[in-house]
């Protein structure tokens, strides 16, 4: 299983000032050679790389750092591709797509940049970095972290770390490779069920989050409308802070509700069972204040956080399929539009059982997650 690390960097004026320099030359150097590959339409990291090296390396690039330009422009390439294939630029006449398709890839100048082994070396008990740029080799750059992620880059780091400069802060973000934990056999599963009036509803009738963190997202919707709507230049730089802060808000909720549940799930033996929530801001028909708040929350973010920290845990984790999970009876399996007269009652027409709606969803989703399960596990049996 693979986890990121994110140690900040306090470097010292001038090393500051050639970590500046460094990034600014790699992506003036990855656009340089995103151009080529748009103008050749040779996107394949051999081939770029034999029609770019020498021309990296005359612009003062060490070879390392050449080949990570190269193989960056080459994995943008690669994605874009994806994303035009799945469709996620639109249709083939969408501007959006237009736009993507007939201009190269191009590269902010403080977009981050991989270092692997030869570039960058790691003084753990020190606390310091030795670490590459175009003015020479940085030595004794310090970095702070917690404990833990000390040790965790002592024991599992792999790979590259990659130099990242974020509102006039340096970090470095290891990426470090733990070993998988043995699934346990469930007993059962734990449903969850995610929405807009509470975030997170388990089976066993927990929610995360509802009413007091919806004040907060409307409060920052308005906030953000506002500074929006007057287009000073005091104005943008209060957005792109504000912009920070709301991510780390939802980051940090996030966090809170999936360690919550999976809390829940390893004390009781349980499997997590989600929601399939691929393309649902597609499916989905909501009146126009509960689109804001769809679009406004992570809810894959929440998803993901959820399985990586069960799978540390040892917290098995299926998808099911999201369908009339809000519609059907928990008890007597009875689907219709009638069983919910409004957004948080719900109310069984066949056999007049009666719950909390996002309760109900949650325990319809743990029942399929048990028999997604089994139906799974025989399956590996039978092969």
């Amino acid at each position: 299983m693979k986890l990121v690390v994110q140690v900040k960097l306090l470097p010292t004026l001038e090393q500051a000032a050639a970590l500046e320099v460094t990034l600014r030359e790699c992506n003036q150097a990855a656009d340089l050679v995103a151009r080529t590959a748009f103008t050749t339409g040779i996107t394949r990291e051999y081939d770029l790389r034999k029609q770019t090296y020498a021309t990296l390396k005359e612009r003062g690039l060490g070879a390392q750092a050449a080949q990570h330009v190269i193989k960056k422009v080459a994995d943008a390439y690669t994605t874009l591709k994806a994303n035009l294939r799945a469709g996620n630029l639109g249709p083939p006449t969408s501007p959006r797509r237009i736009r993507a398709e007939n201009k190269p890839i191009a590269f902010r100048p403080h977009a981050a940049q991989p270092y692997d082994d030869r570039c960058l070396s790691w003084q753990l008990q020190a606390g310091t970095v030795s670490i590459w740029t175009t003015a020479g080799r940085l030595r004794g750059v310090a970095f702070i972290c917690s404990d833990q992620q000390r040790a965790m880059l002592s024991a599992h780091r792999r790979g590259e770390s990659d130099l990242v400069l974020r509102d006039g802060r340096w970090f470095l973000i290891a990426t470090c490779d733990l070993p998988d934990v043995p699934l346990a056999e469930p007993d059962g599963f734990l449903g969850v069920d995610l929405g807009i009036a509470n975030i997170a509803t388990t089976s066993e009738g927990t929610r995360h989050t509802g009413r007091a963190l919806n004040a907060v997202r409307h409060r920052n919707r308005e906030l953000r409308r506002r500074l929006q709507a007057k287009k000073t230049k005091s104005a943008k730089r209060l957005l792109k802070r504000r912009r920070r802060k709301e991510a780390r808000f939802a980051a940090d909720t996030n966090h809170v509700i999936a360690k919550r549940i999976v809390t829940e799930a390893e004390r009781t033996g349980r499997g997590i069972a989600l929601e399939d929530l691929h393309g649902i801001r597609e499916r989905v028909r909501l009146r126009k204040p509960q689109r804001v708040t769809l679009h406004s929350w992570s809810f894959h973010q929440l998803g993901s956080f959820i399985t990586y920290k069960a799978a540390r845990a040892g917290v098995p984790v299926v998808y099911v399929d999201a369908a009339y999970t809000s519609q059907g009876c928990s008890a007597c399996g009875h689907i219709s539009k009638k069983n919910r007269p409004d957004q948080a009652a719900f109310r069984c027409m066949s056999c007049g059982f009666a719950e909390h709606a996002d309760v109900n969803a949650a325990r319809n989703i743990a029942a399929r997650g048990e028999a997604g399960w089994a139906v799974s596990h025989a399956a590996d049996d039978a092969a």
